[in-house]
Order: C-alpha cells, then structure tokens, then sequence
C-alpha cells in the first residue's frame, strides 16, 4: 500500500473530480466534488496527501477520495491506483481456505458479469428481445438509459450449457444463483434487472414476468441469497447515483426499479430503490457515507405498512433528516418523472407525516393521544416536533398545558437537550481542535501536547488524537480528522507562535476548571501555577 501511495499523484487523482488552482505554498484549492458550490472550498495537501473541505466536511487521505469517488472498497481502491500509477502489487499469502474463497468470489462475479453480458445481447439483437424492447419503450423508458442500467433478457433455458461451455461449473452457477438444485436455467424467459454493488459488480438478478404461462408466481423475483447477493444490502441504482447523492446531499427512495431509470432519465439522479422492503441496517449505512437526508417516496398503500413505517423509523432514529412523498393511490414517481422535483418540495417531515398517520388510524380522541405522544416522546425538540405539536393540538383540540407536560427526548426536568450542546461546547471544541492543528503543522509543539493529560480535552476523539500524535503511531479511524486539522492549520495560518499560545490557553482553562472545585489548601498551588500560565501568555502576546 505504501509503495501504491507514493507512487501516486494527489493532484492528478483529485483533478479528474474538479479543477484545482495552486494556493499558498504547495496546497491547491477548488470546487467541492462531493456537493455544490460557487465559492472553492476543498483543499488538498498533496505533500500528505489529504483532503478537506471547509462547505461539507468531507475530508481524508487519497484512498479515501479514491474509495469515495470510485465506489470502491479498501482493496479496490489500492488496485485503481496501482493500476493507474503502474506499481505492481504483491499479494501477502494466505491460508489456503482464504484464498479458495477469494478465487471463488472472482470466480461467480465473472459468471455473472458473462451472464449480464449475455442477457443485453439477447434483449437488444435480434428478433426473441422484440416484444420487451416494445414493452419499454411502451413505459417511455429509452435505449440509452435501459442500456446504462444494463436490463437485459433470460432465454429461459440454455443458459447453464453456455456457462459450462466457458468452463463454468454447475456449483458455480448455482452459487451465483443462476441454477436449481438440479441443475436447470434459475430464471425463465423474463426481463432482467442487473443488482449490481457499490463497486458497480453484478451480484444478482431481478427479473420481471413478460408473459402468462410464466412457471413462477411473483411478477418480480430476485436471484436467492447466496456468496454475493444479499437483499437487504443492495439499494438498487446506488452504483450510479453515488455522485449525484454526495453533492447533492440528498436520496430519494423508491419503491421500484423502473421509477429510478425513469427519474434518472427526466434528469433526477439522486435516486435509489428499496428492493421492495423496509429500509435496513445495511441499506442506511450505505447511504450515511454519502447523505444524512432522505426523501422516502411510496404510494399511499405502502406507507401506511408496519414494515415501511419501521424503516422510517429506523432511520430517524439513527440521525437521518427523513421526509415522506405521498403518492396518490395506485400511481408511482415513474408515471410523472418530470414533476418529481416539485413533489419533493411538498414533502413532510417523518415526524409529522408518523403524528398526522396515527390520528387518522386511531379509533376514538383518547387512543390518538396516546398514539401520538408516544411518537412524539422519542424526538428531540426541534422545529418539526414543533409542527407535529401543532397539528396535534389543533386536531384534538388541546389546552396549552397538556402540550406543554409533553417532554421531549432531550428535554426534561429542565435539562438541557443535546441541541443545545454545540452552541455551550463551541468555543471550547474549538480551542481543543485549534491546539492539534497547530501540532499536527509544527512537529516541534508536540513534546508541550504530551505534557498535557488527557483531561485537557473534552472531545473523546480529540483525546484519541492527541494520544495518537503523541505515541507517533497511526490510526485509519482519525484519517479524516487529521485531514480537517491539516486544512485547518493552513487556512488559519497557525504559525508555531500561535500554537504555543493556544497550548498555554488549554493549560488556562483546565486550571480555571479545577480551581472552582479545589480544597483550600489546593488552591494555592493552582493559583500559583495559573499565574505562571498567564505570564508566558503575556510574554507570547
């Protein structure tokens, strides 16, 4: 990985994203590739190789911009680079089960990517694709974006005596879910929907039913679980809305596939579907490396399901900004692609869309109450519990101090809530943030970091990473923060003077700290040494 990264140029990678000017010294700034912006805001340090932006936060080393930008894992990151900078990569040994499975995966991604292959030949040459291609193009979806999500079409039959002429084994093709216990094609003669990673590698199929005397029952299948597909992790069209998602810093969320091609063809990229379910843990993961802003777009049918709403909450309650598009009853977002951006703008927020829902389905005043306050009671205070309070009130017609008895989760007893904590622990962040900055510039400052405690800091992690300059080891956890430090210290000019006054500022404050809870006869030797800490300040300044 080493010889990768050296060998690597930061400028030439991040330049392929957004066009870089050189800035003060070696550093180079412009346009944020991962959301939208007039005024440049990235800035990359091609000495150390990081990345940061001052609009969106984002920031890390090169194979994280590479992983971000690429859809790429760990591994897949580092053969982009060697691949592109021409270093040979060497492989460390493995046990031999590791390594038969690794040549298993390769093995049933190639089958697949065959496969896919194949089934585009089928739909798009000849006469057999004939009536699907009449059959989308009935849907107003084209050629170029059905071709972009790569649809295709099974024969039906013959599929496994083609993959066995290419050296494919029957466990193989059952392993990529392309075969039956017993051998035969796993799919009949149906439209194909590729499932592909976030890389962009087929893992799996869905696939439509074209005609009557189709042997399976559901109109969509999908390929059974197996080494690579896994349903609740793929959302579908992720590969190729990444991009769009990050910058935009938005997702909608869909039900099916044919309403991402459409709205990816009237111009709306940010788009994924479900697979049909509930939003899972591994579906949300996937979008919170990208997006914390969700739009959840269903018919009115599938939003009031149990497992639906359980998505829904599932992700608020992991920090998402969810808002919920109702669609008219029996229609989808691809029958009107073009008015999706408007039917975004109406969409409400998830607590007030759950609040609104609960009193229509309650059956008396008092069961929506109680319906309502429980919901309720699990968020934090916030201009939209605000407008579900409201709507509650006005709905029930509630006095004043029934509203006000209703706590929210961050709020009681008097206590302050978590959304009040930036605003008291700002300044203070701020200095503890300042204070490594100026280390991580001046390597010169870290033996006054290390006679500093961990107490000195607030933050968890910036005590992590003091901890971490101070032993001189690495972290790939805090990549991303030593990136926002290294930006922080150029664009604030913090000069080694300044990081010997921001030290002494920190030693100030965590003396200032223990003098209002010392004994008398501590006092003394804290106020002694406090007035050492000013003197040296007064002398700095």
């Amino acid at each position: 990985m080493r010889d990768v990264t050296a060998a690597a140029d930061m400028v030439e990678v991040v330049s392929g994203r957004t066009q870089l000017r050189r800035a003060s010294g070696s550093r180079f700034t412009g346009r944020c590739p991962f959301h939208e912006e007039r005024t440049p805001s990235f800035s990359v340090n091609p000495v150390e190789k990081l990345y940061y932006c001052f609009g969106c936060g984002k920031g890390g080393d090169l194979i994280a911009f590479v992983r971000e930008t690429e859809n790429l894992d760990f591994v897949g990151a580092i053969e982009w680079l060697a691949e592109r900078f021409r270093v040979r990569l060497e492989y460390e040994e493995s046990s031999p089960r590791v390594e038969a499975d690794r040549r298993r995966r390769e093995r049933l991604y190639a089958v697949l990517e065959q496969t896919t292959l194949y089934f585009e030949r089928l739909l798009w040459e000849g006469d057999t694709g004939e009536p699907v291609r009449a059959y989308l193009a009935e849907r107003g979806l084209g050629e170029d974006v059905t071709r972009e999500f790569r649809l295709g079409l099974s024969p039906g039959r013959g599929l496994v005596e083609k993959a066995a002429e290419r050296g494919f084994t029957t466990d193989e093709l059952r392993g990529a879910g392309l075969a039956t216990v017993r051998g035969s094609d796993y799919f009949p003669q149906r439209l194909m929907f590729p499932l592909a990673d976030a890389r962009g590698r087929v893992v799996g199929f869905q696939a439509r039913k074209i005609h009557e005397n189709d042997p399976l029952r559901g109109k969509y299948v999908n390929s059974p679980e197996g080494d690579l597909f896994h349903k609740s992790a793929i959302l579908y069209g992720l590969h190729l809305a990444r991009t769009a998602i990050s910058k935009q810093d938005r997702a909608a969320i869909v039900e099916g596939n044919t309403d991402v091609i459409a709205l990816r063809q009237a111009g709306f990229e940010p788009v994924v579907a479900s697979m049909g379910t509930a939003l899972t843990e591994r579906q949300l993961r996937e979008l919170s490396r990208l997006t914390r802003k969700i739009y959840l777009c269903f018919d009115a049918d599938a939003a009031g399901q149990e497992a639906t709403l359980r998505g829904m909450e599932l992700a608020a309650a992991q920090g998402f900004e969810v808002k919920v598009v109702t669609l008219p009853r029996g229609q989808d977002p691809a029958d009107a692609p073009e008015g999706f951006e408007e039917r975004l703008a109406g969409a409400e927020s998830y607590l007030l869309y759950r609040v609104r829902l609960e009193l229509d389905r309650s059956a008396d005043r008092q069961e929506a109450f109680v319906r309502a306050r429980e919901v309720l009671a699990k968020a934090e205070d916030s201009p939209e519990r605000h407008e579900a309070l409201r709507l509650l009130a006005d709905r029930l017609d509630l006095p004043k101090e029934t509203l006000g008895g209703m706590a929210s989760a961050g709020r009681e007893g008097g206590v302050r809530s978590a959304l009040d904590a930036p605003r008291l622990l700002g300044a203070g962040e701020r200095l503890e943030r300042d204070v490594l900055a100026a280390c991580v510039a001046h390597a010169d400052l870290l033996p006054g970091l290390e006679e500093l405690t961990p107490e000195h800091f607030d933050s968890e992690l910036n005590r992590r990473f003091r901890a971490m300059l101070v032993s001189q080891t690495e972290d790939s956890e805090l990549t991303a923060l030593r990136a926002e430090l290294d930006a922080r210290a150029a664009e604030e000019a913090l000069d080694k003077r300044t990081g010997q006054e921001l030290l002494l500022r920190l030693r100030e404050r965590k003396l200032k700290r223990d003098l209002a809870g010392a004994d008398l006869a501590r006092t003394t030797e804290l106020q002694a040494r406090l007035v050492k800490v000013r003197q040296s300040l007064a002398e700095l300044t």
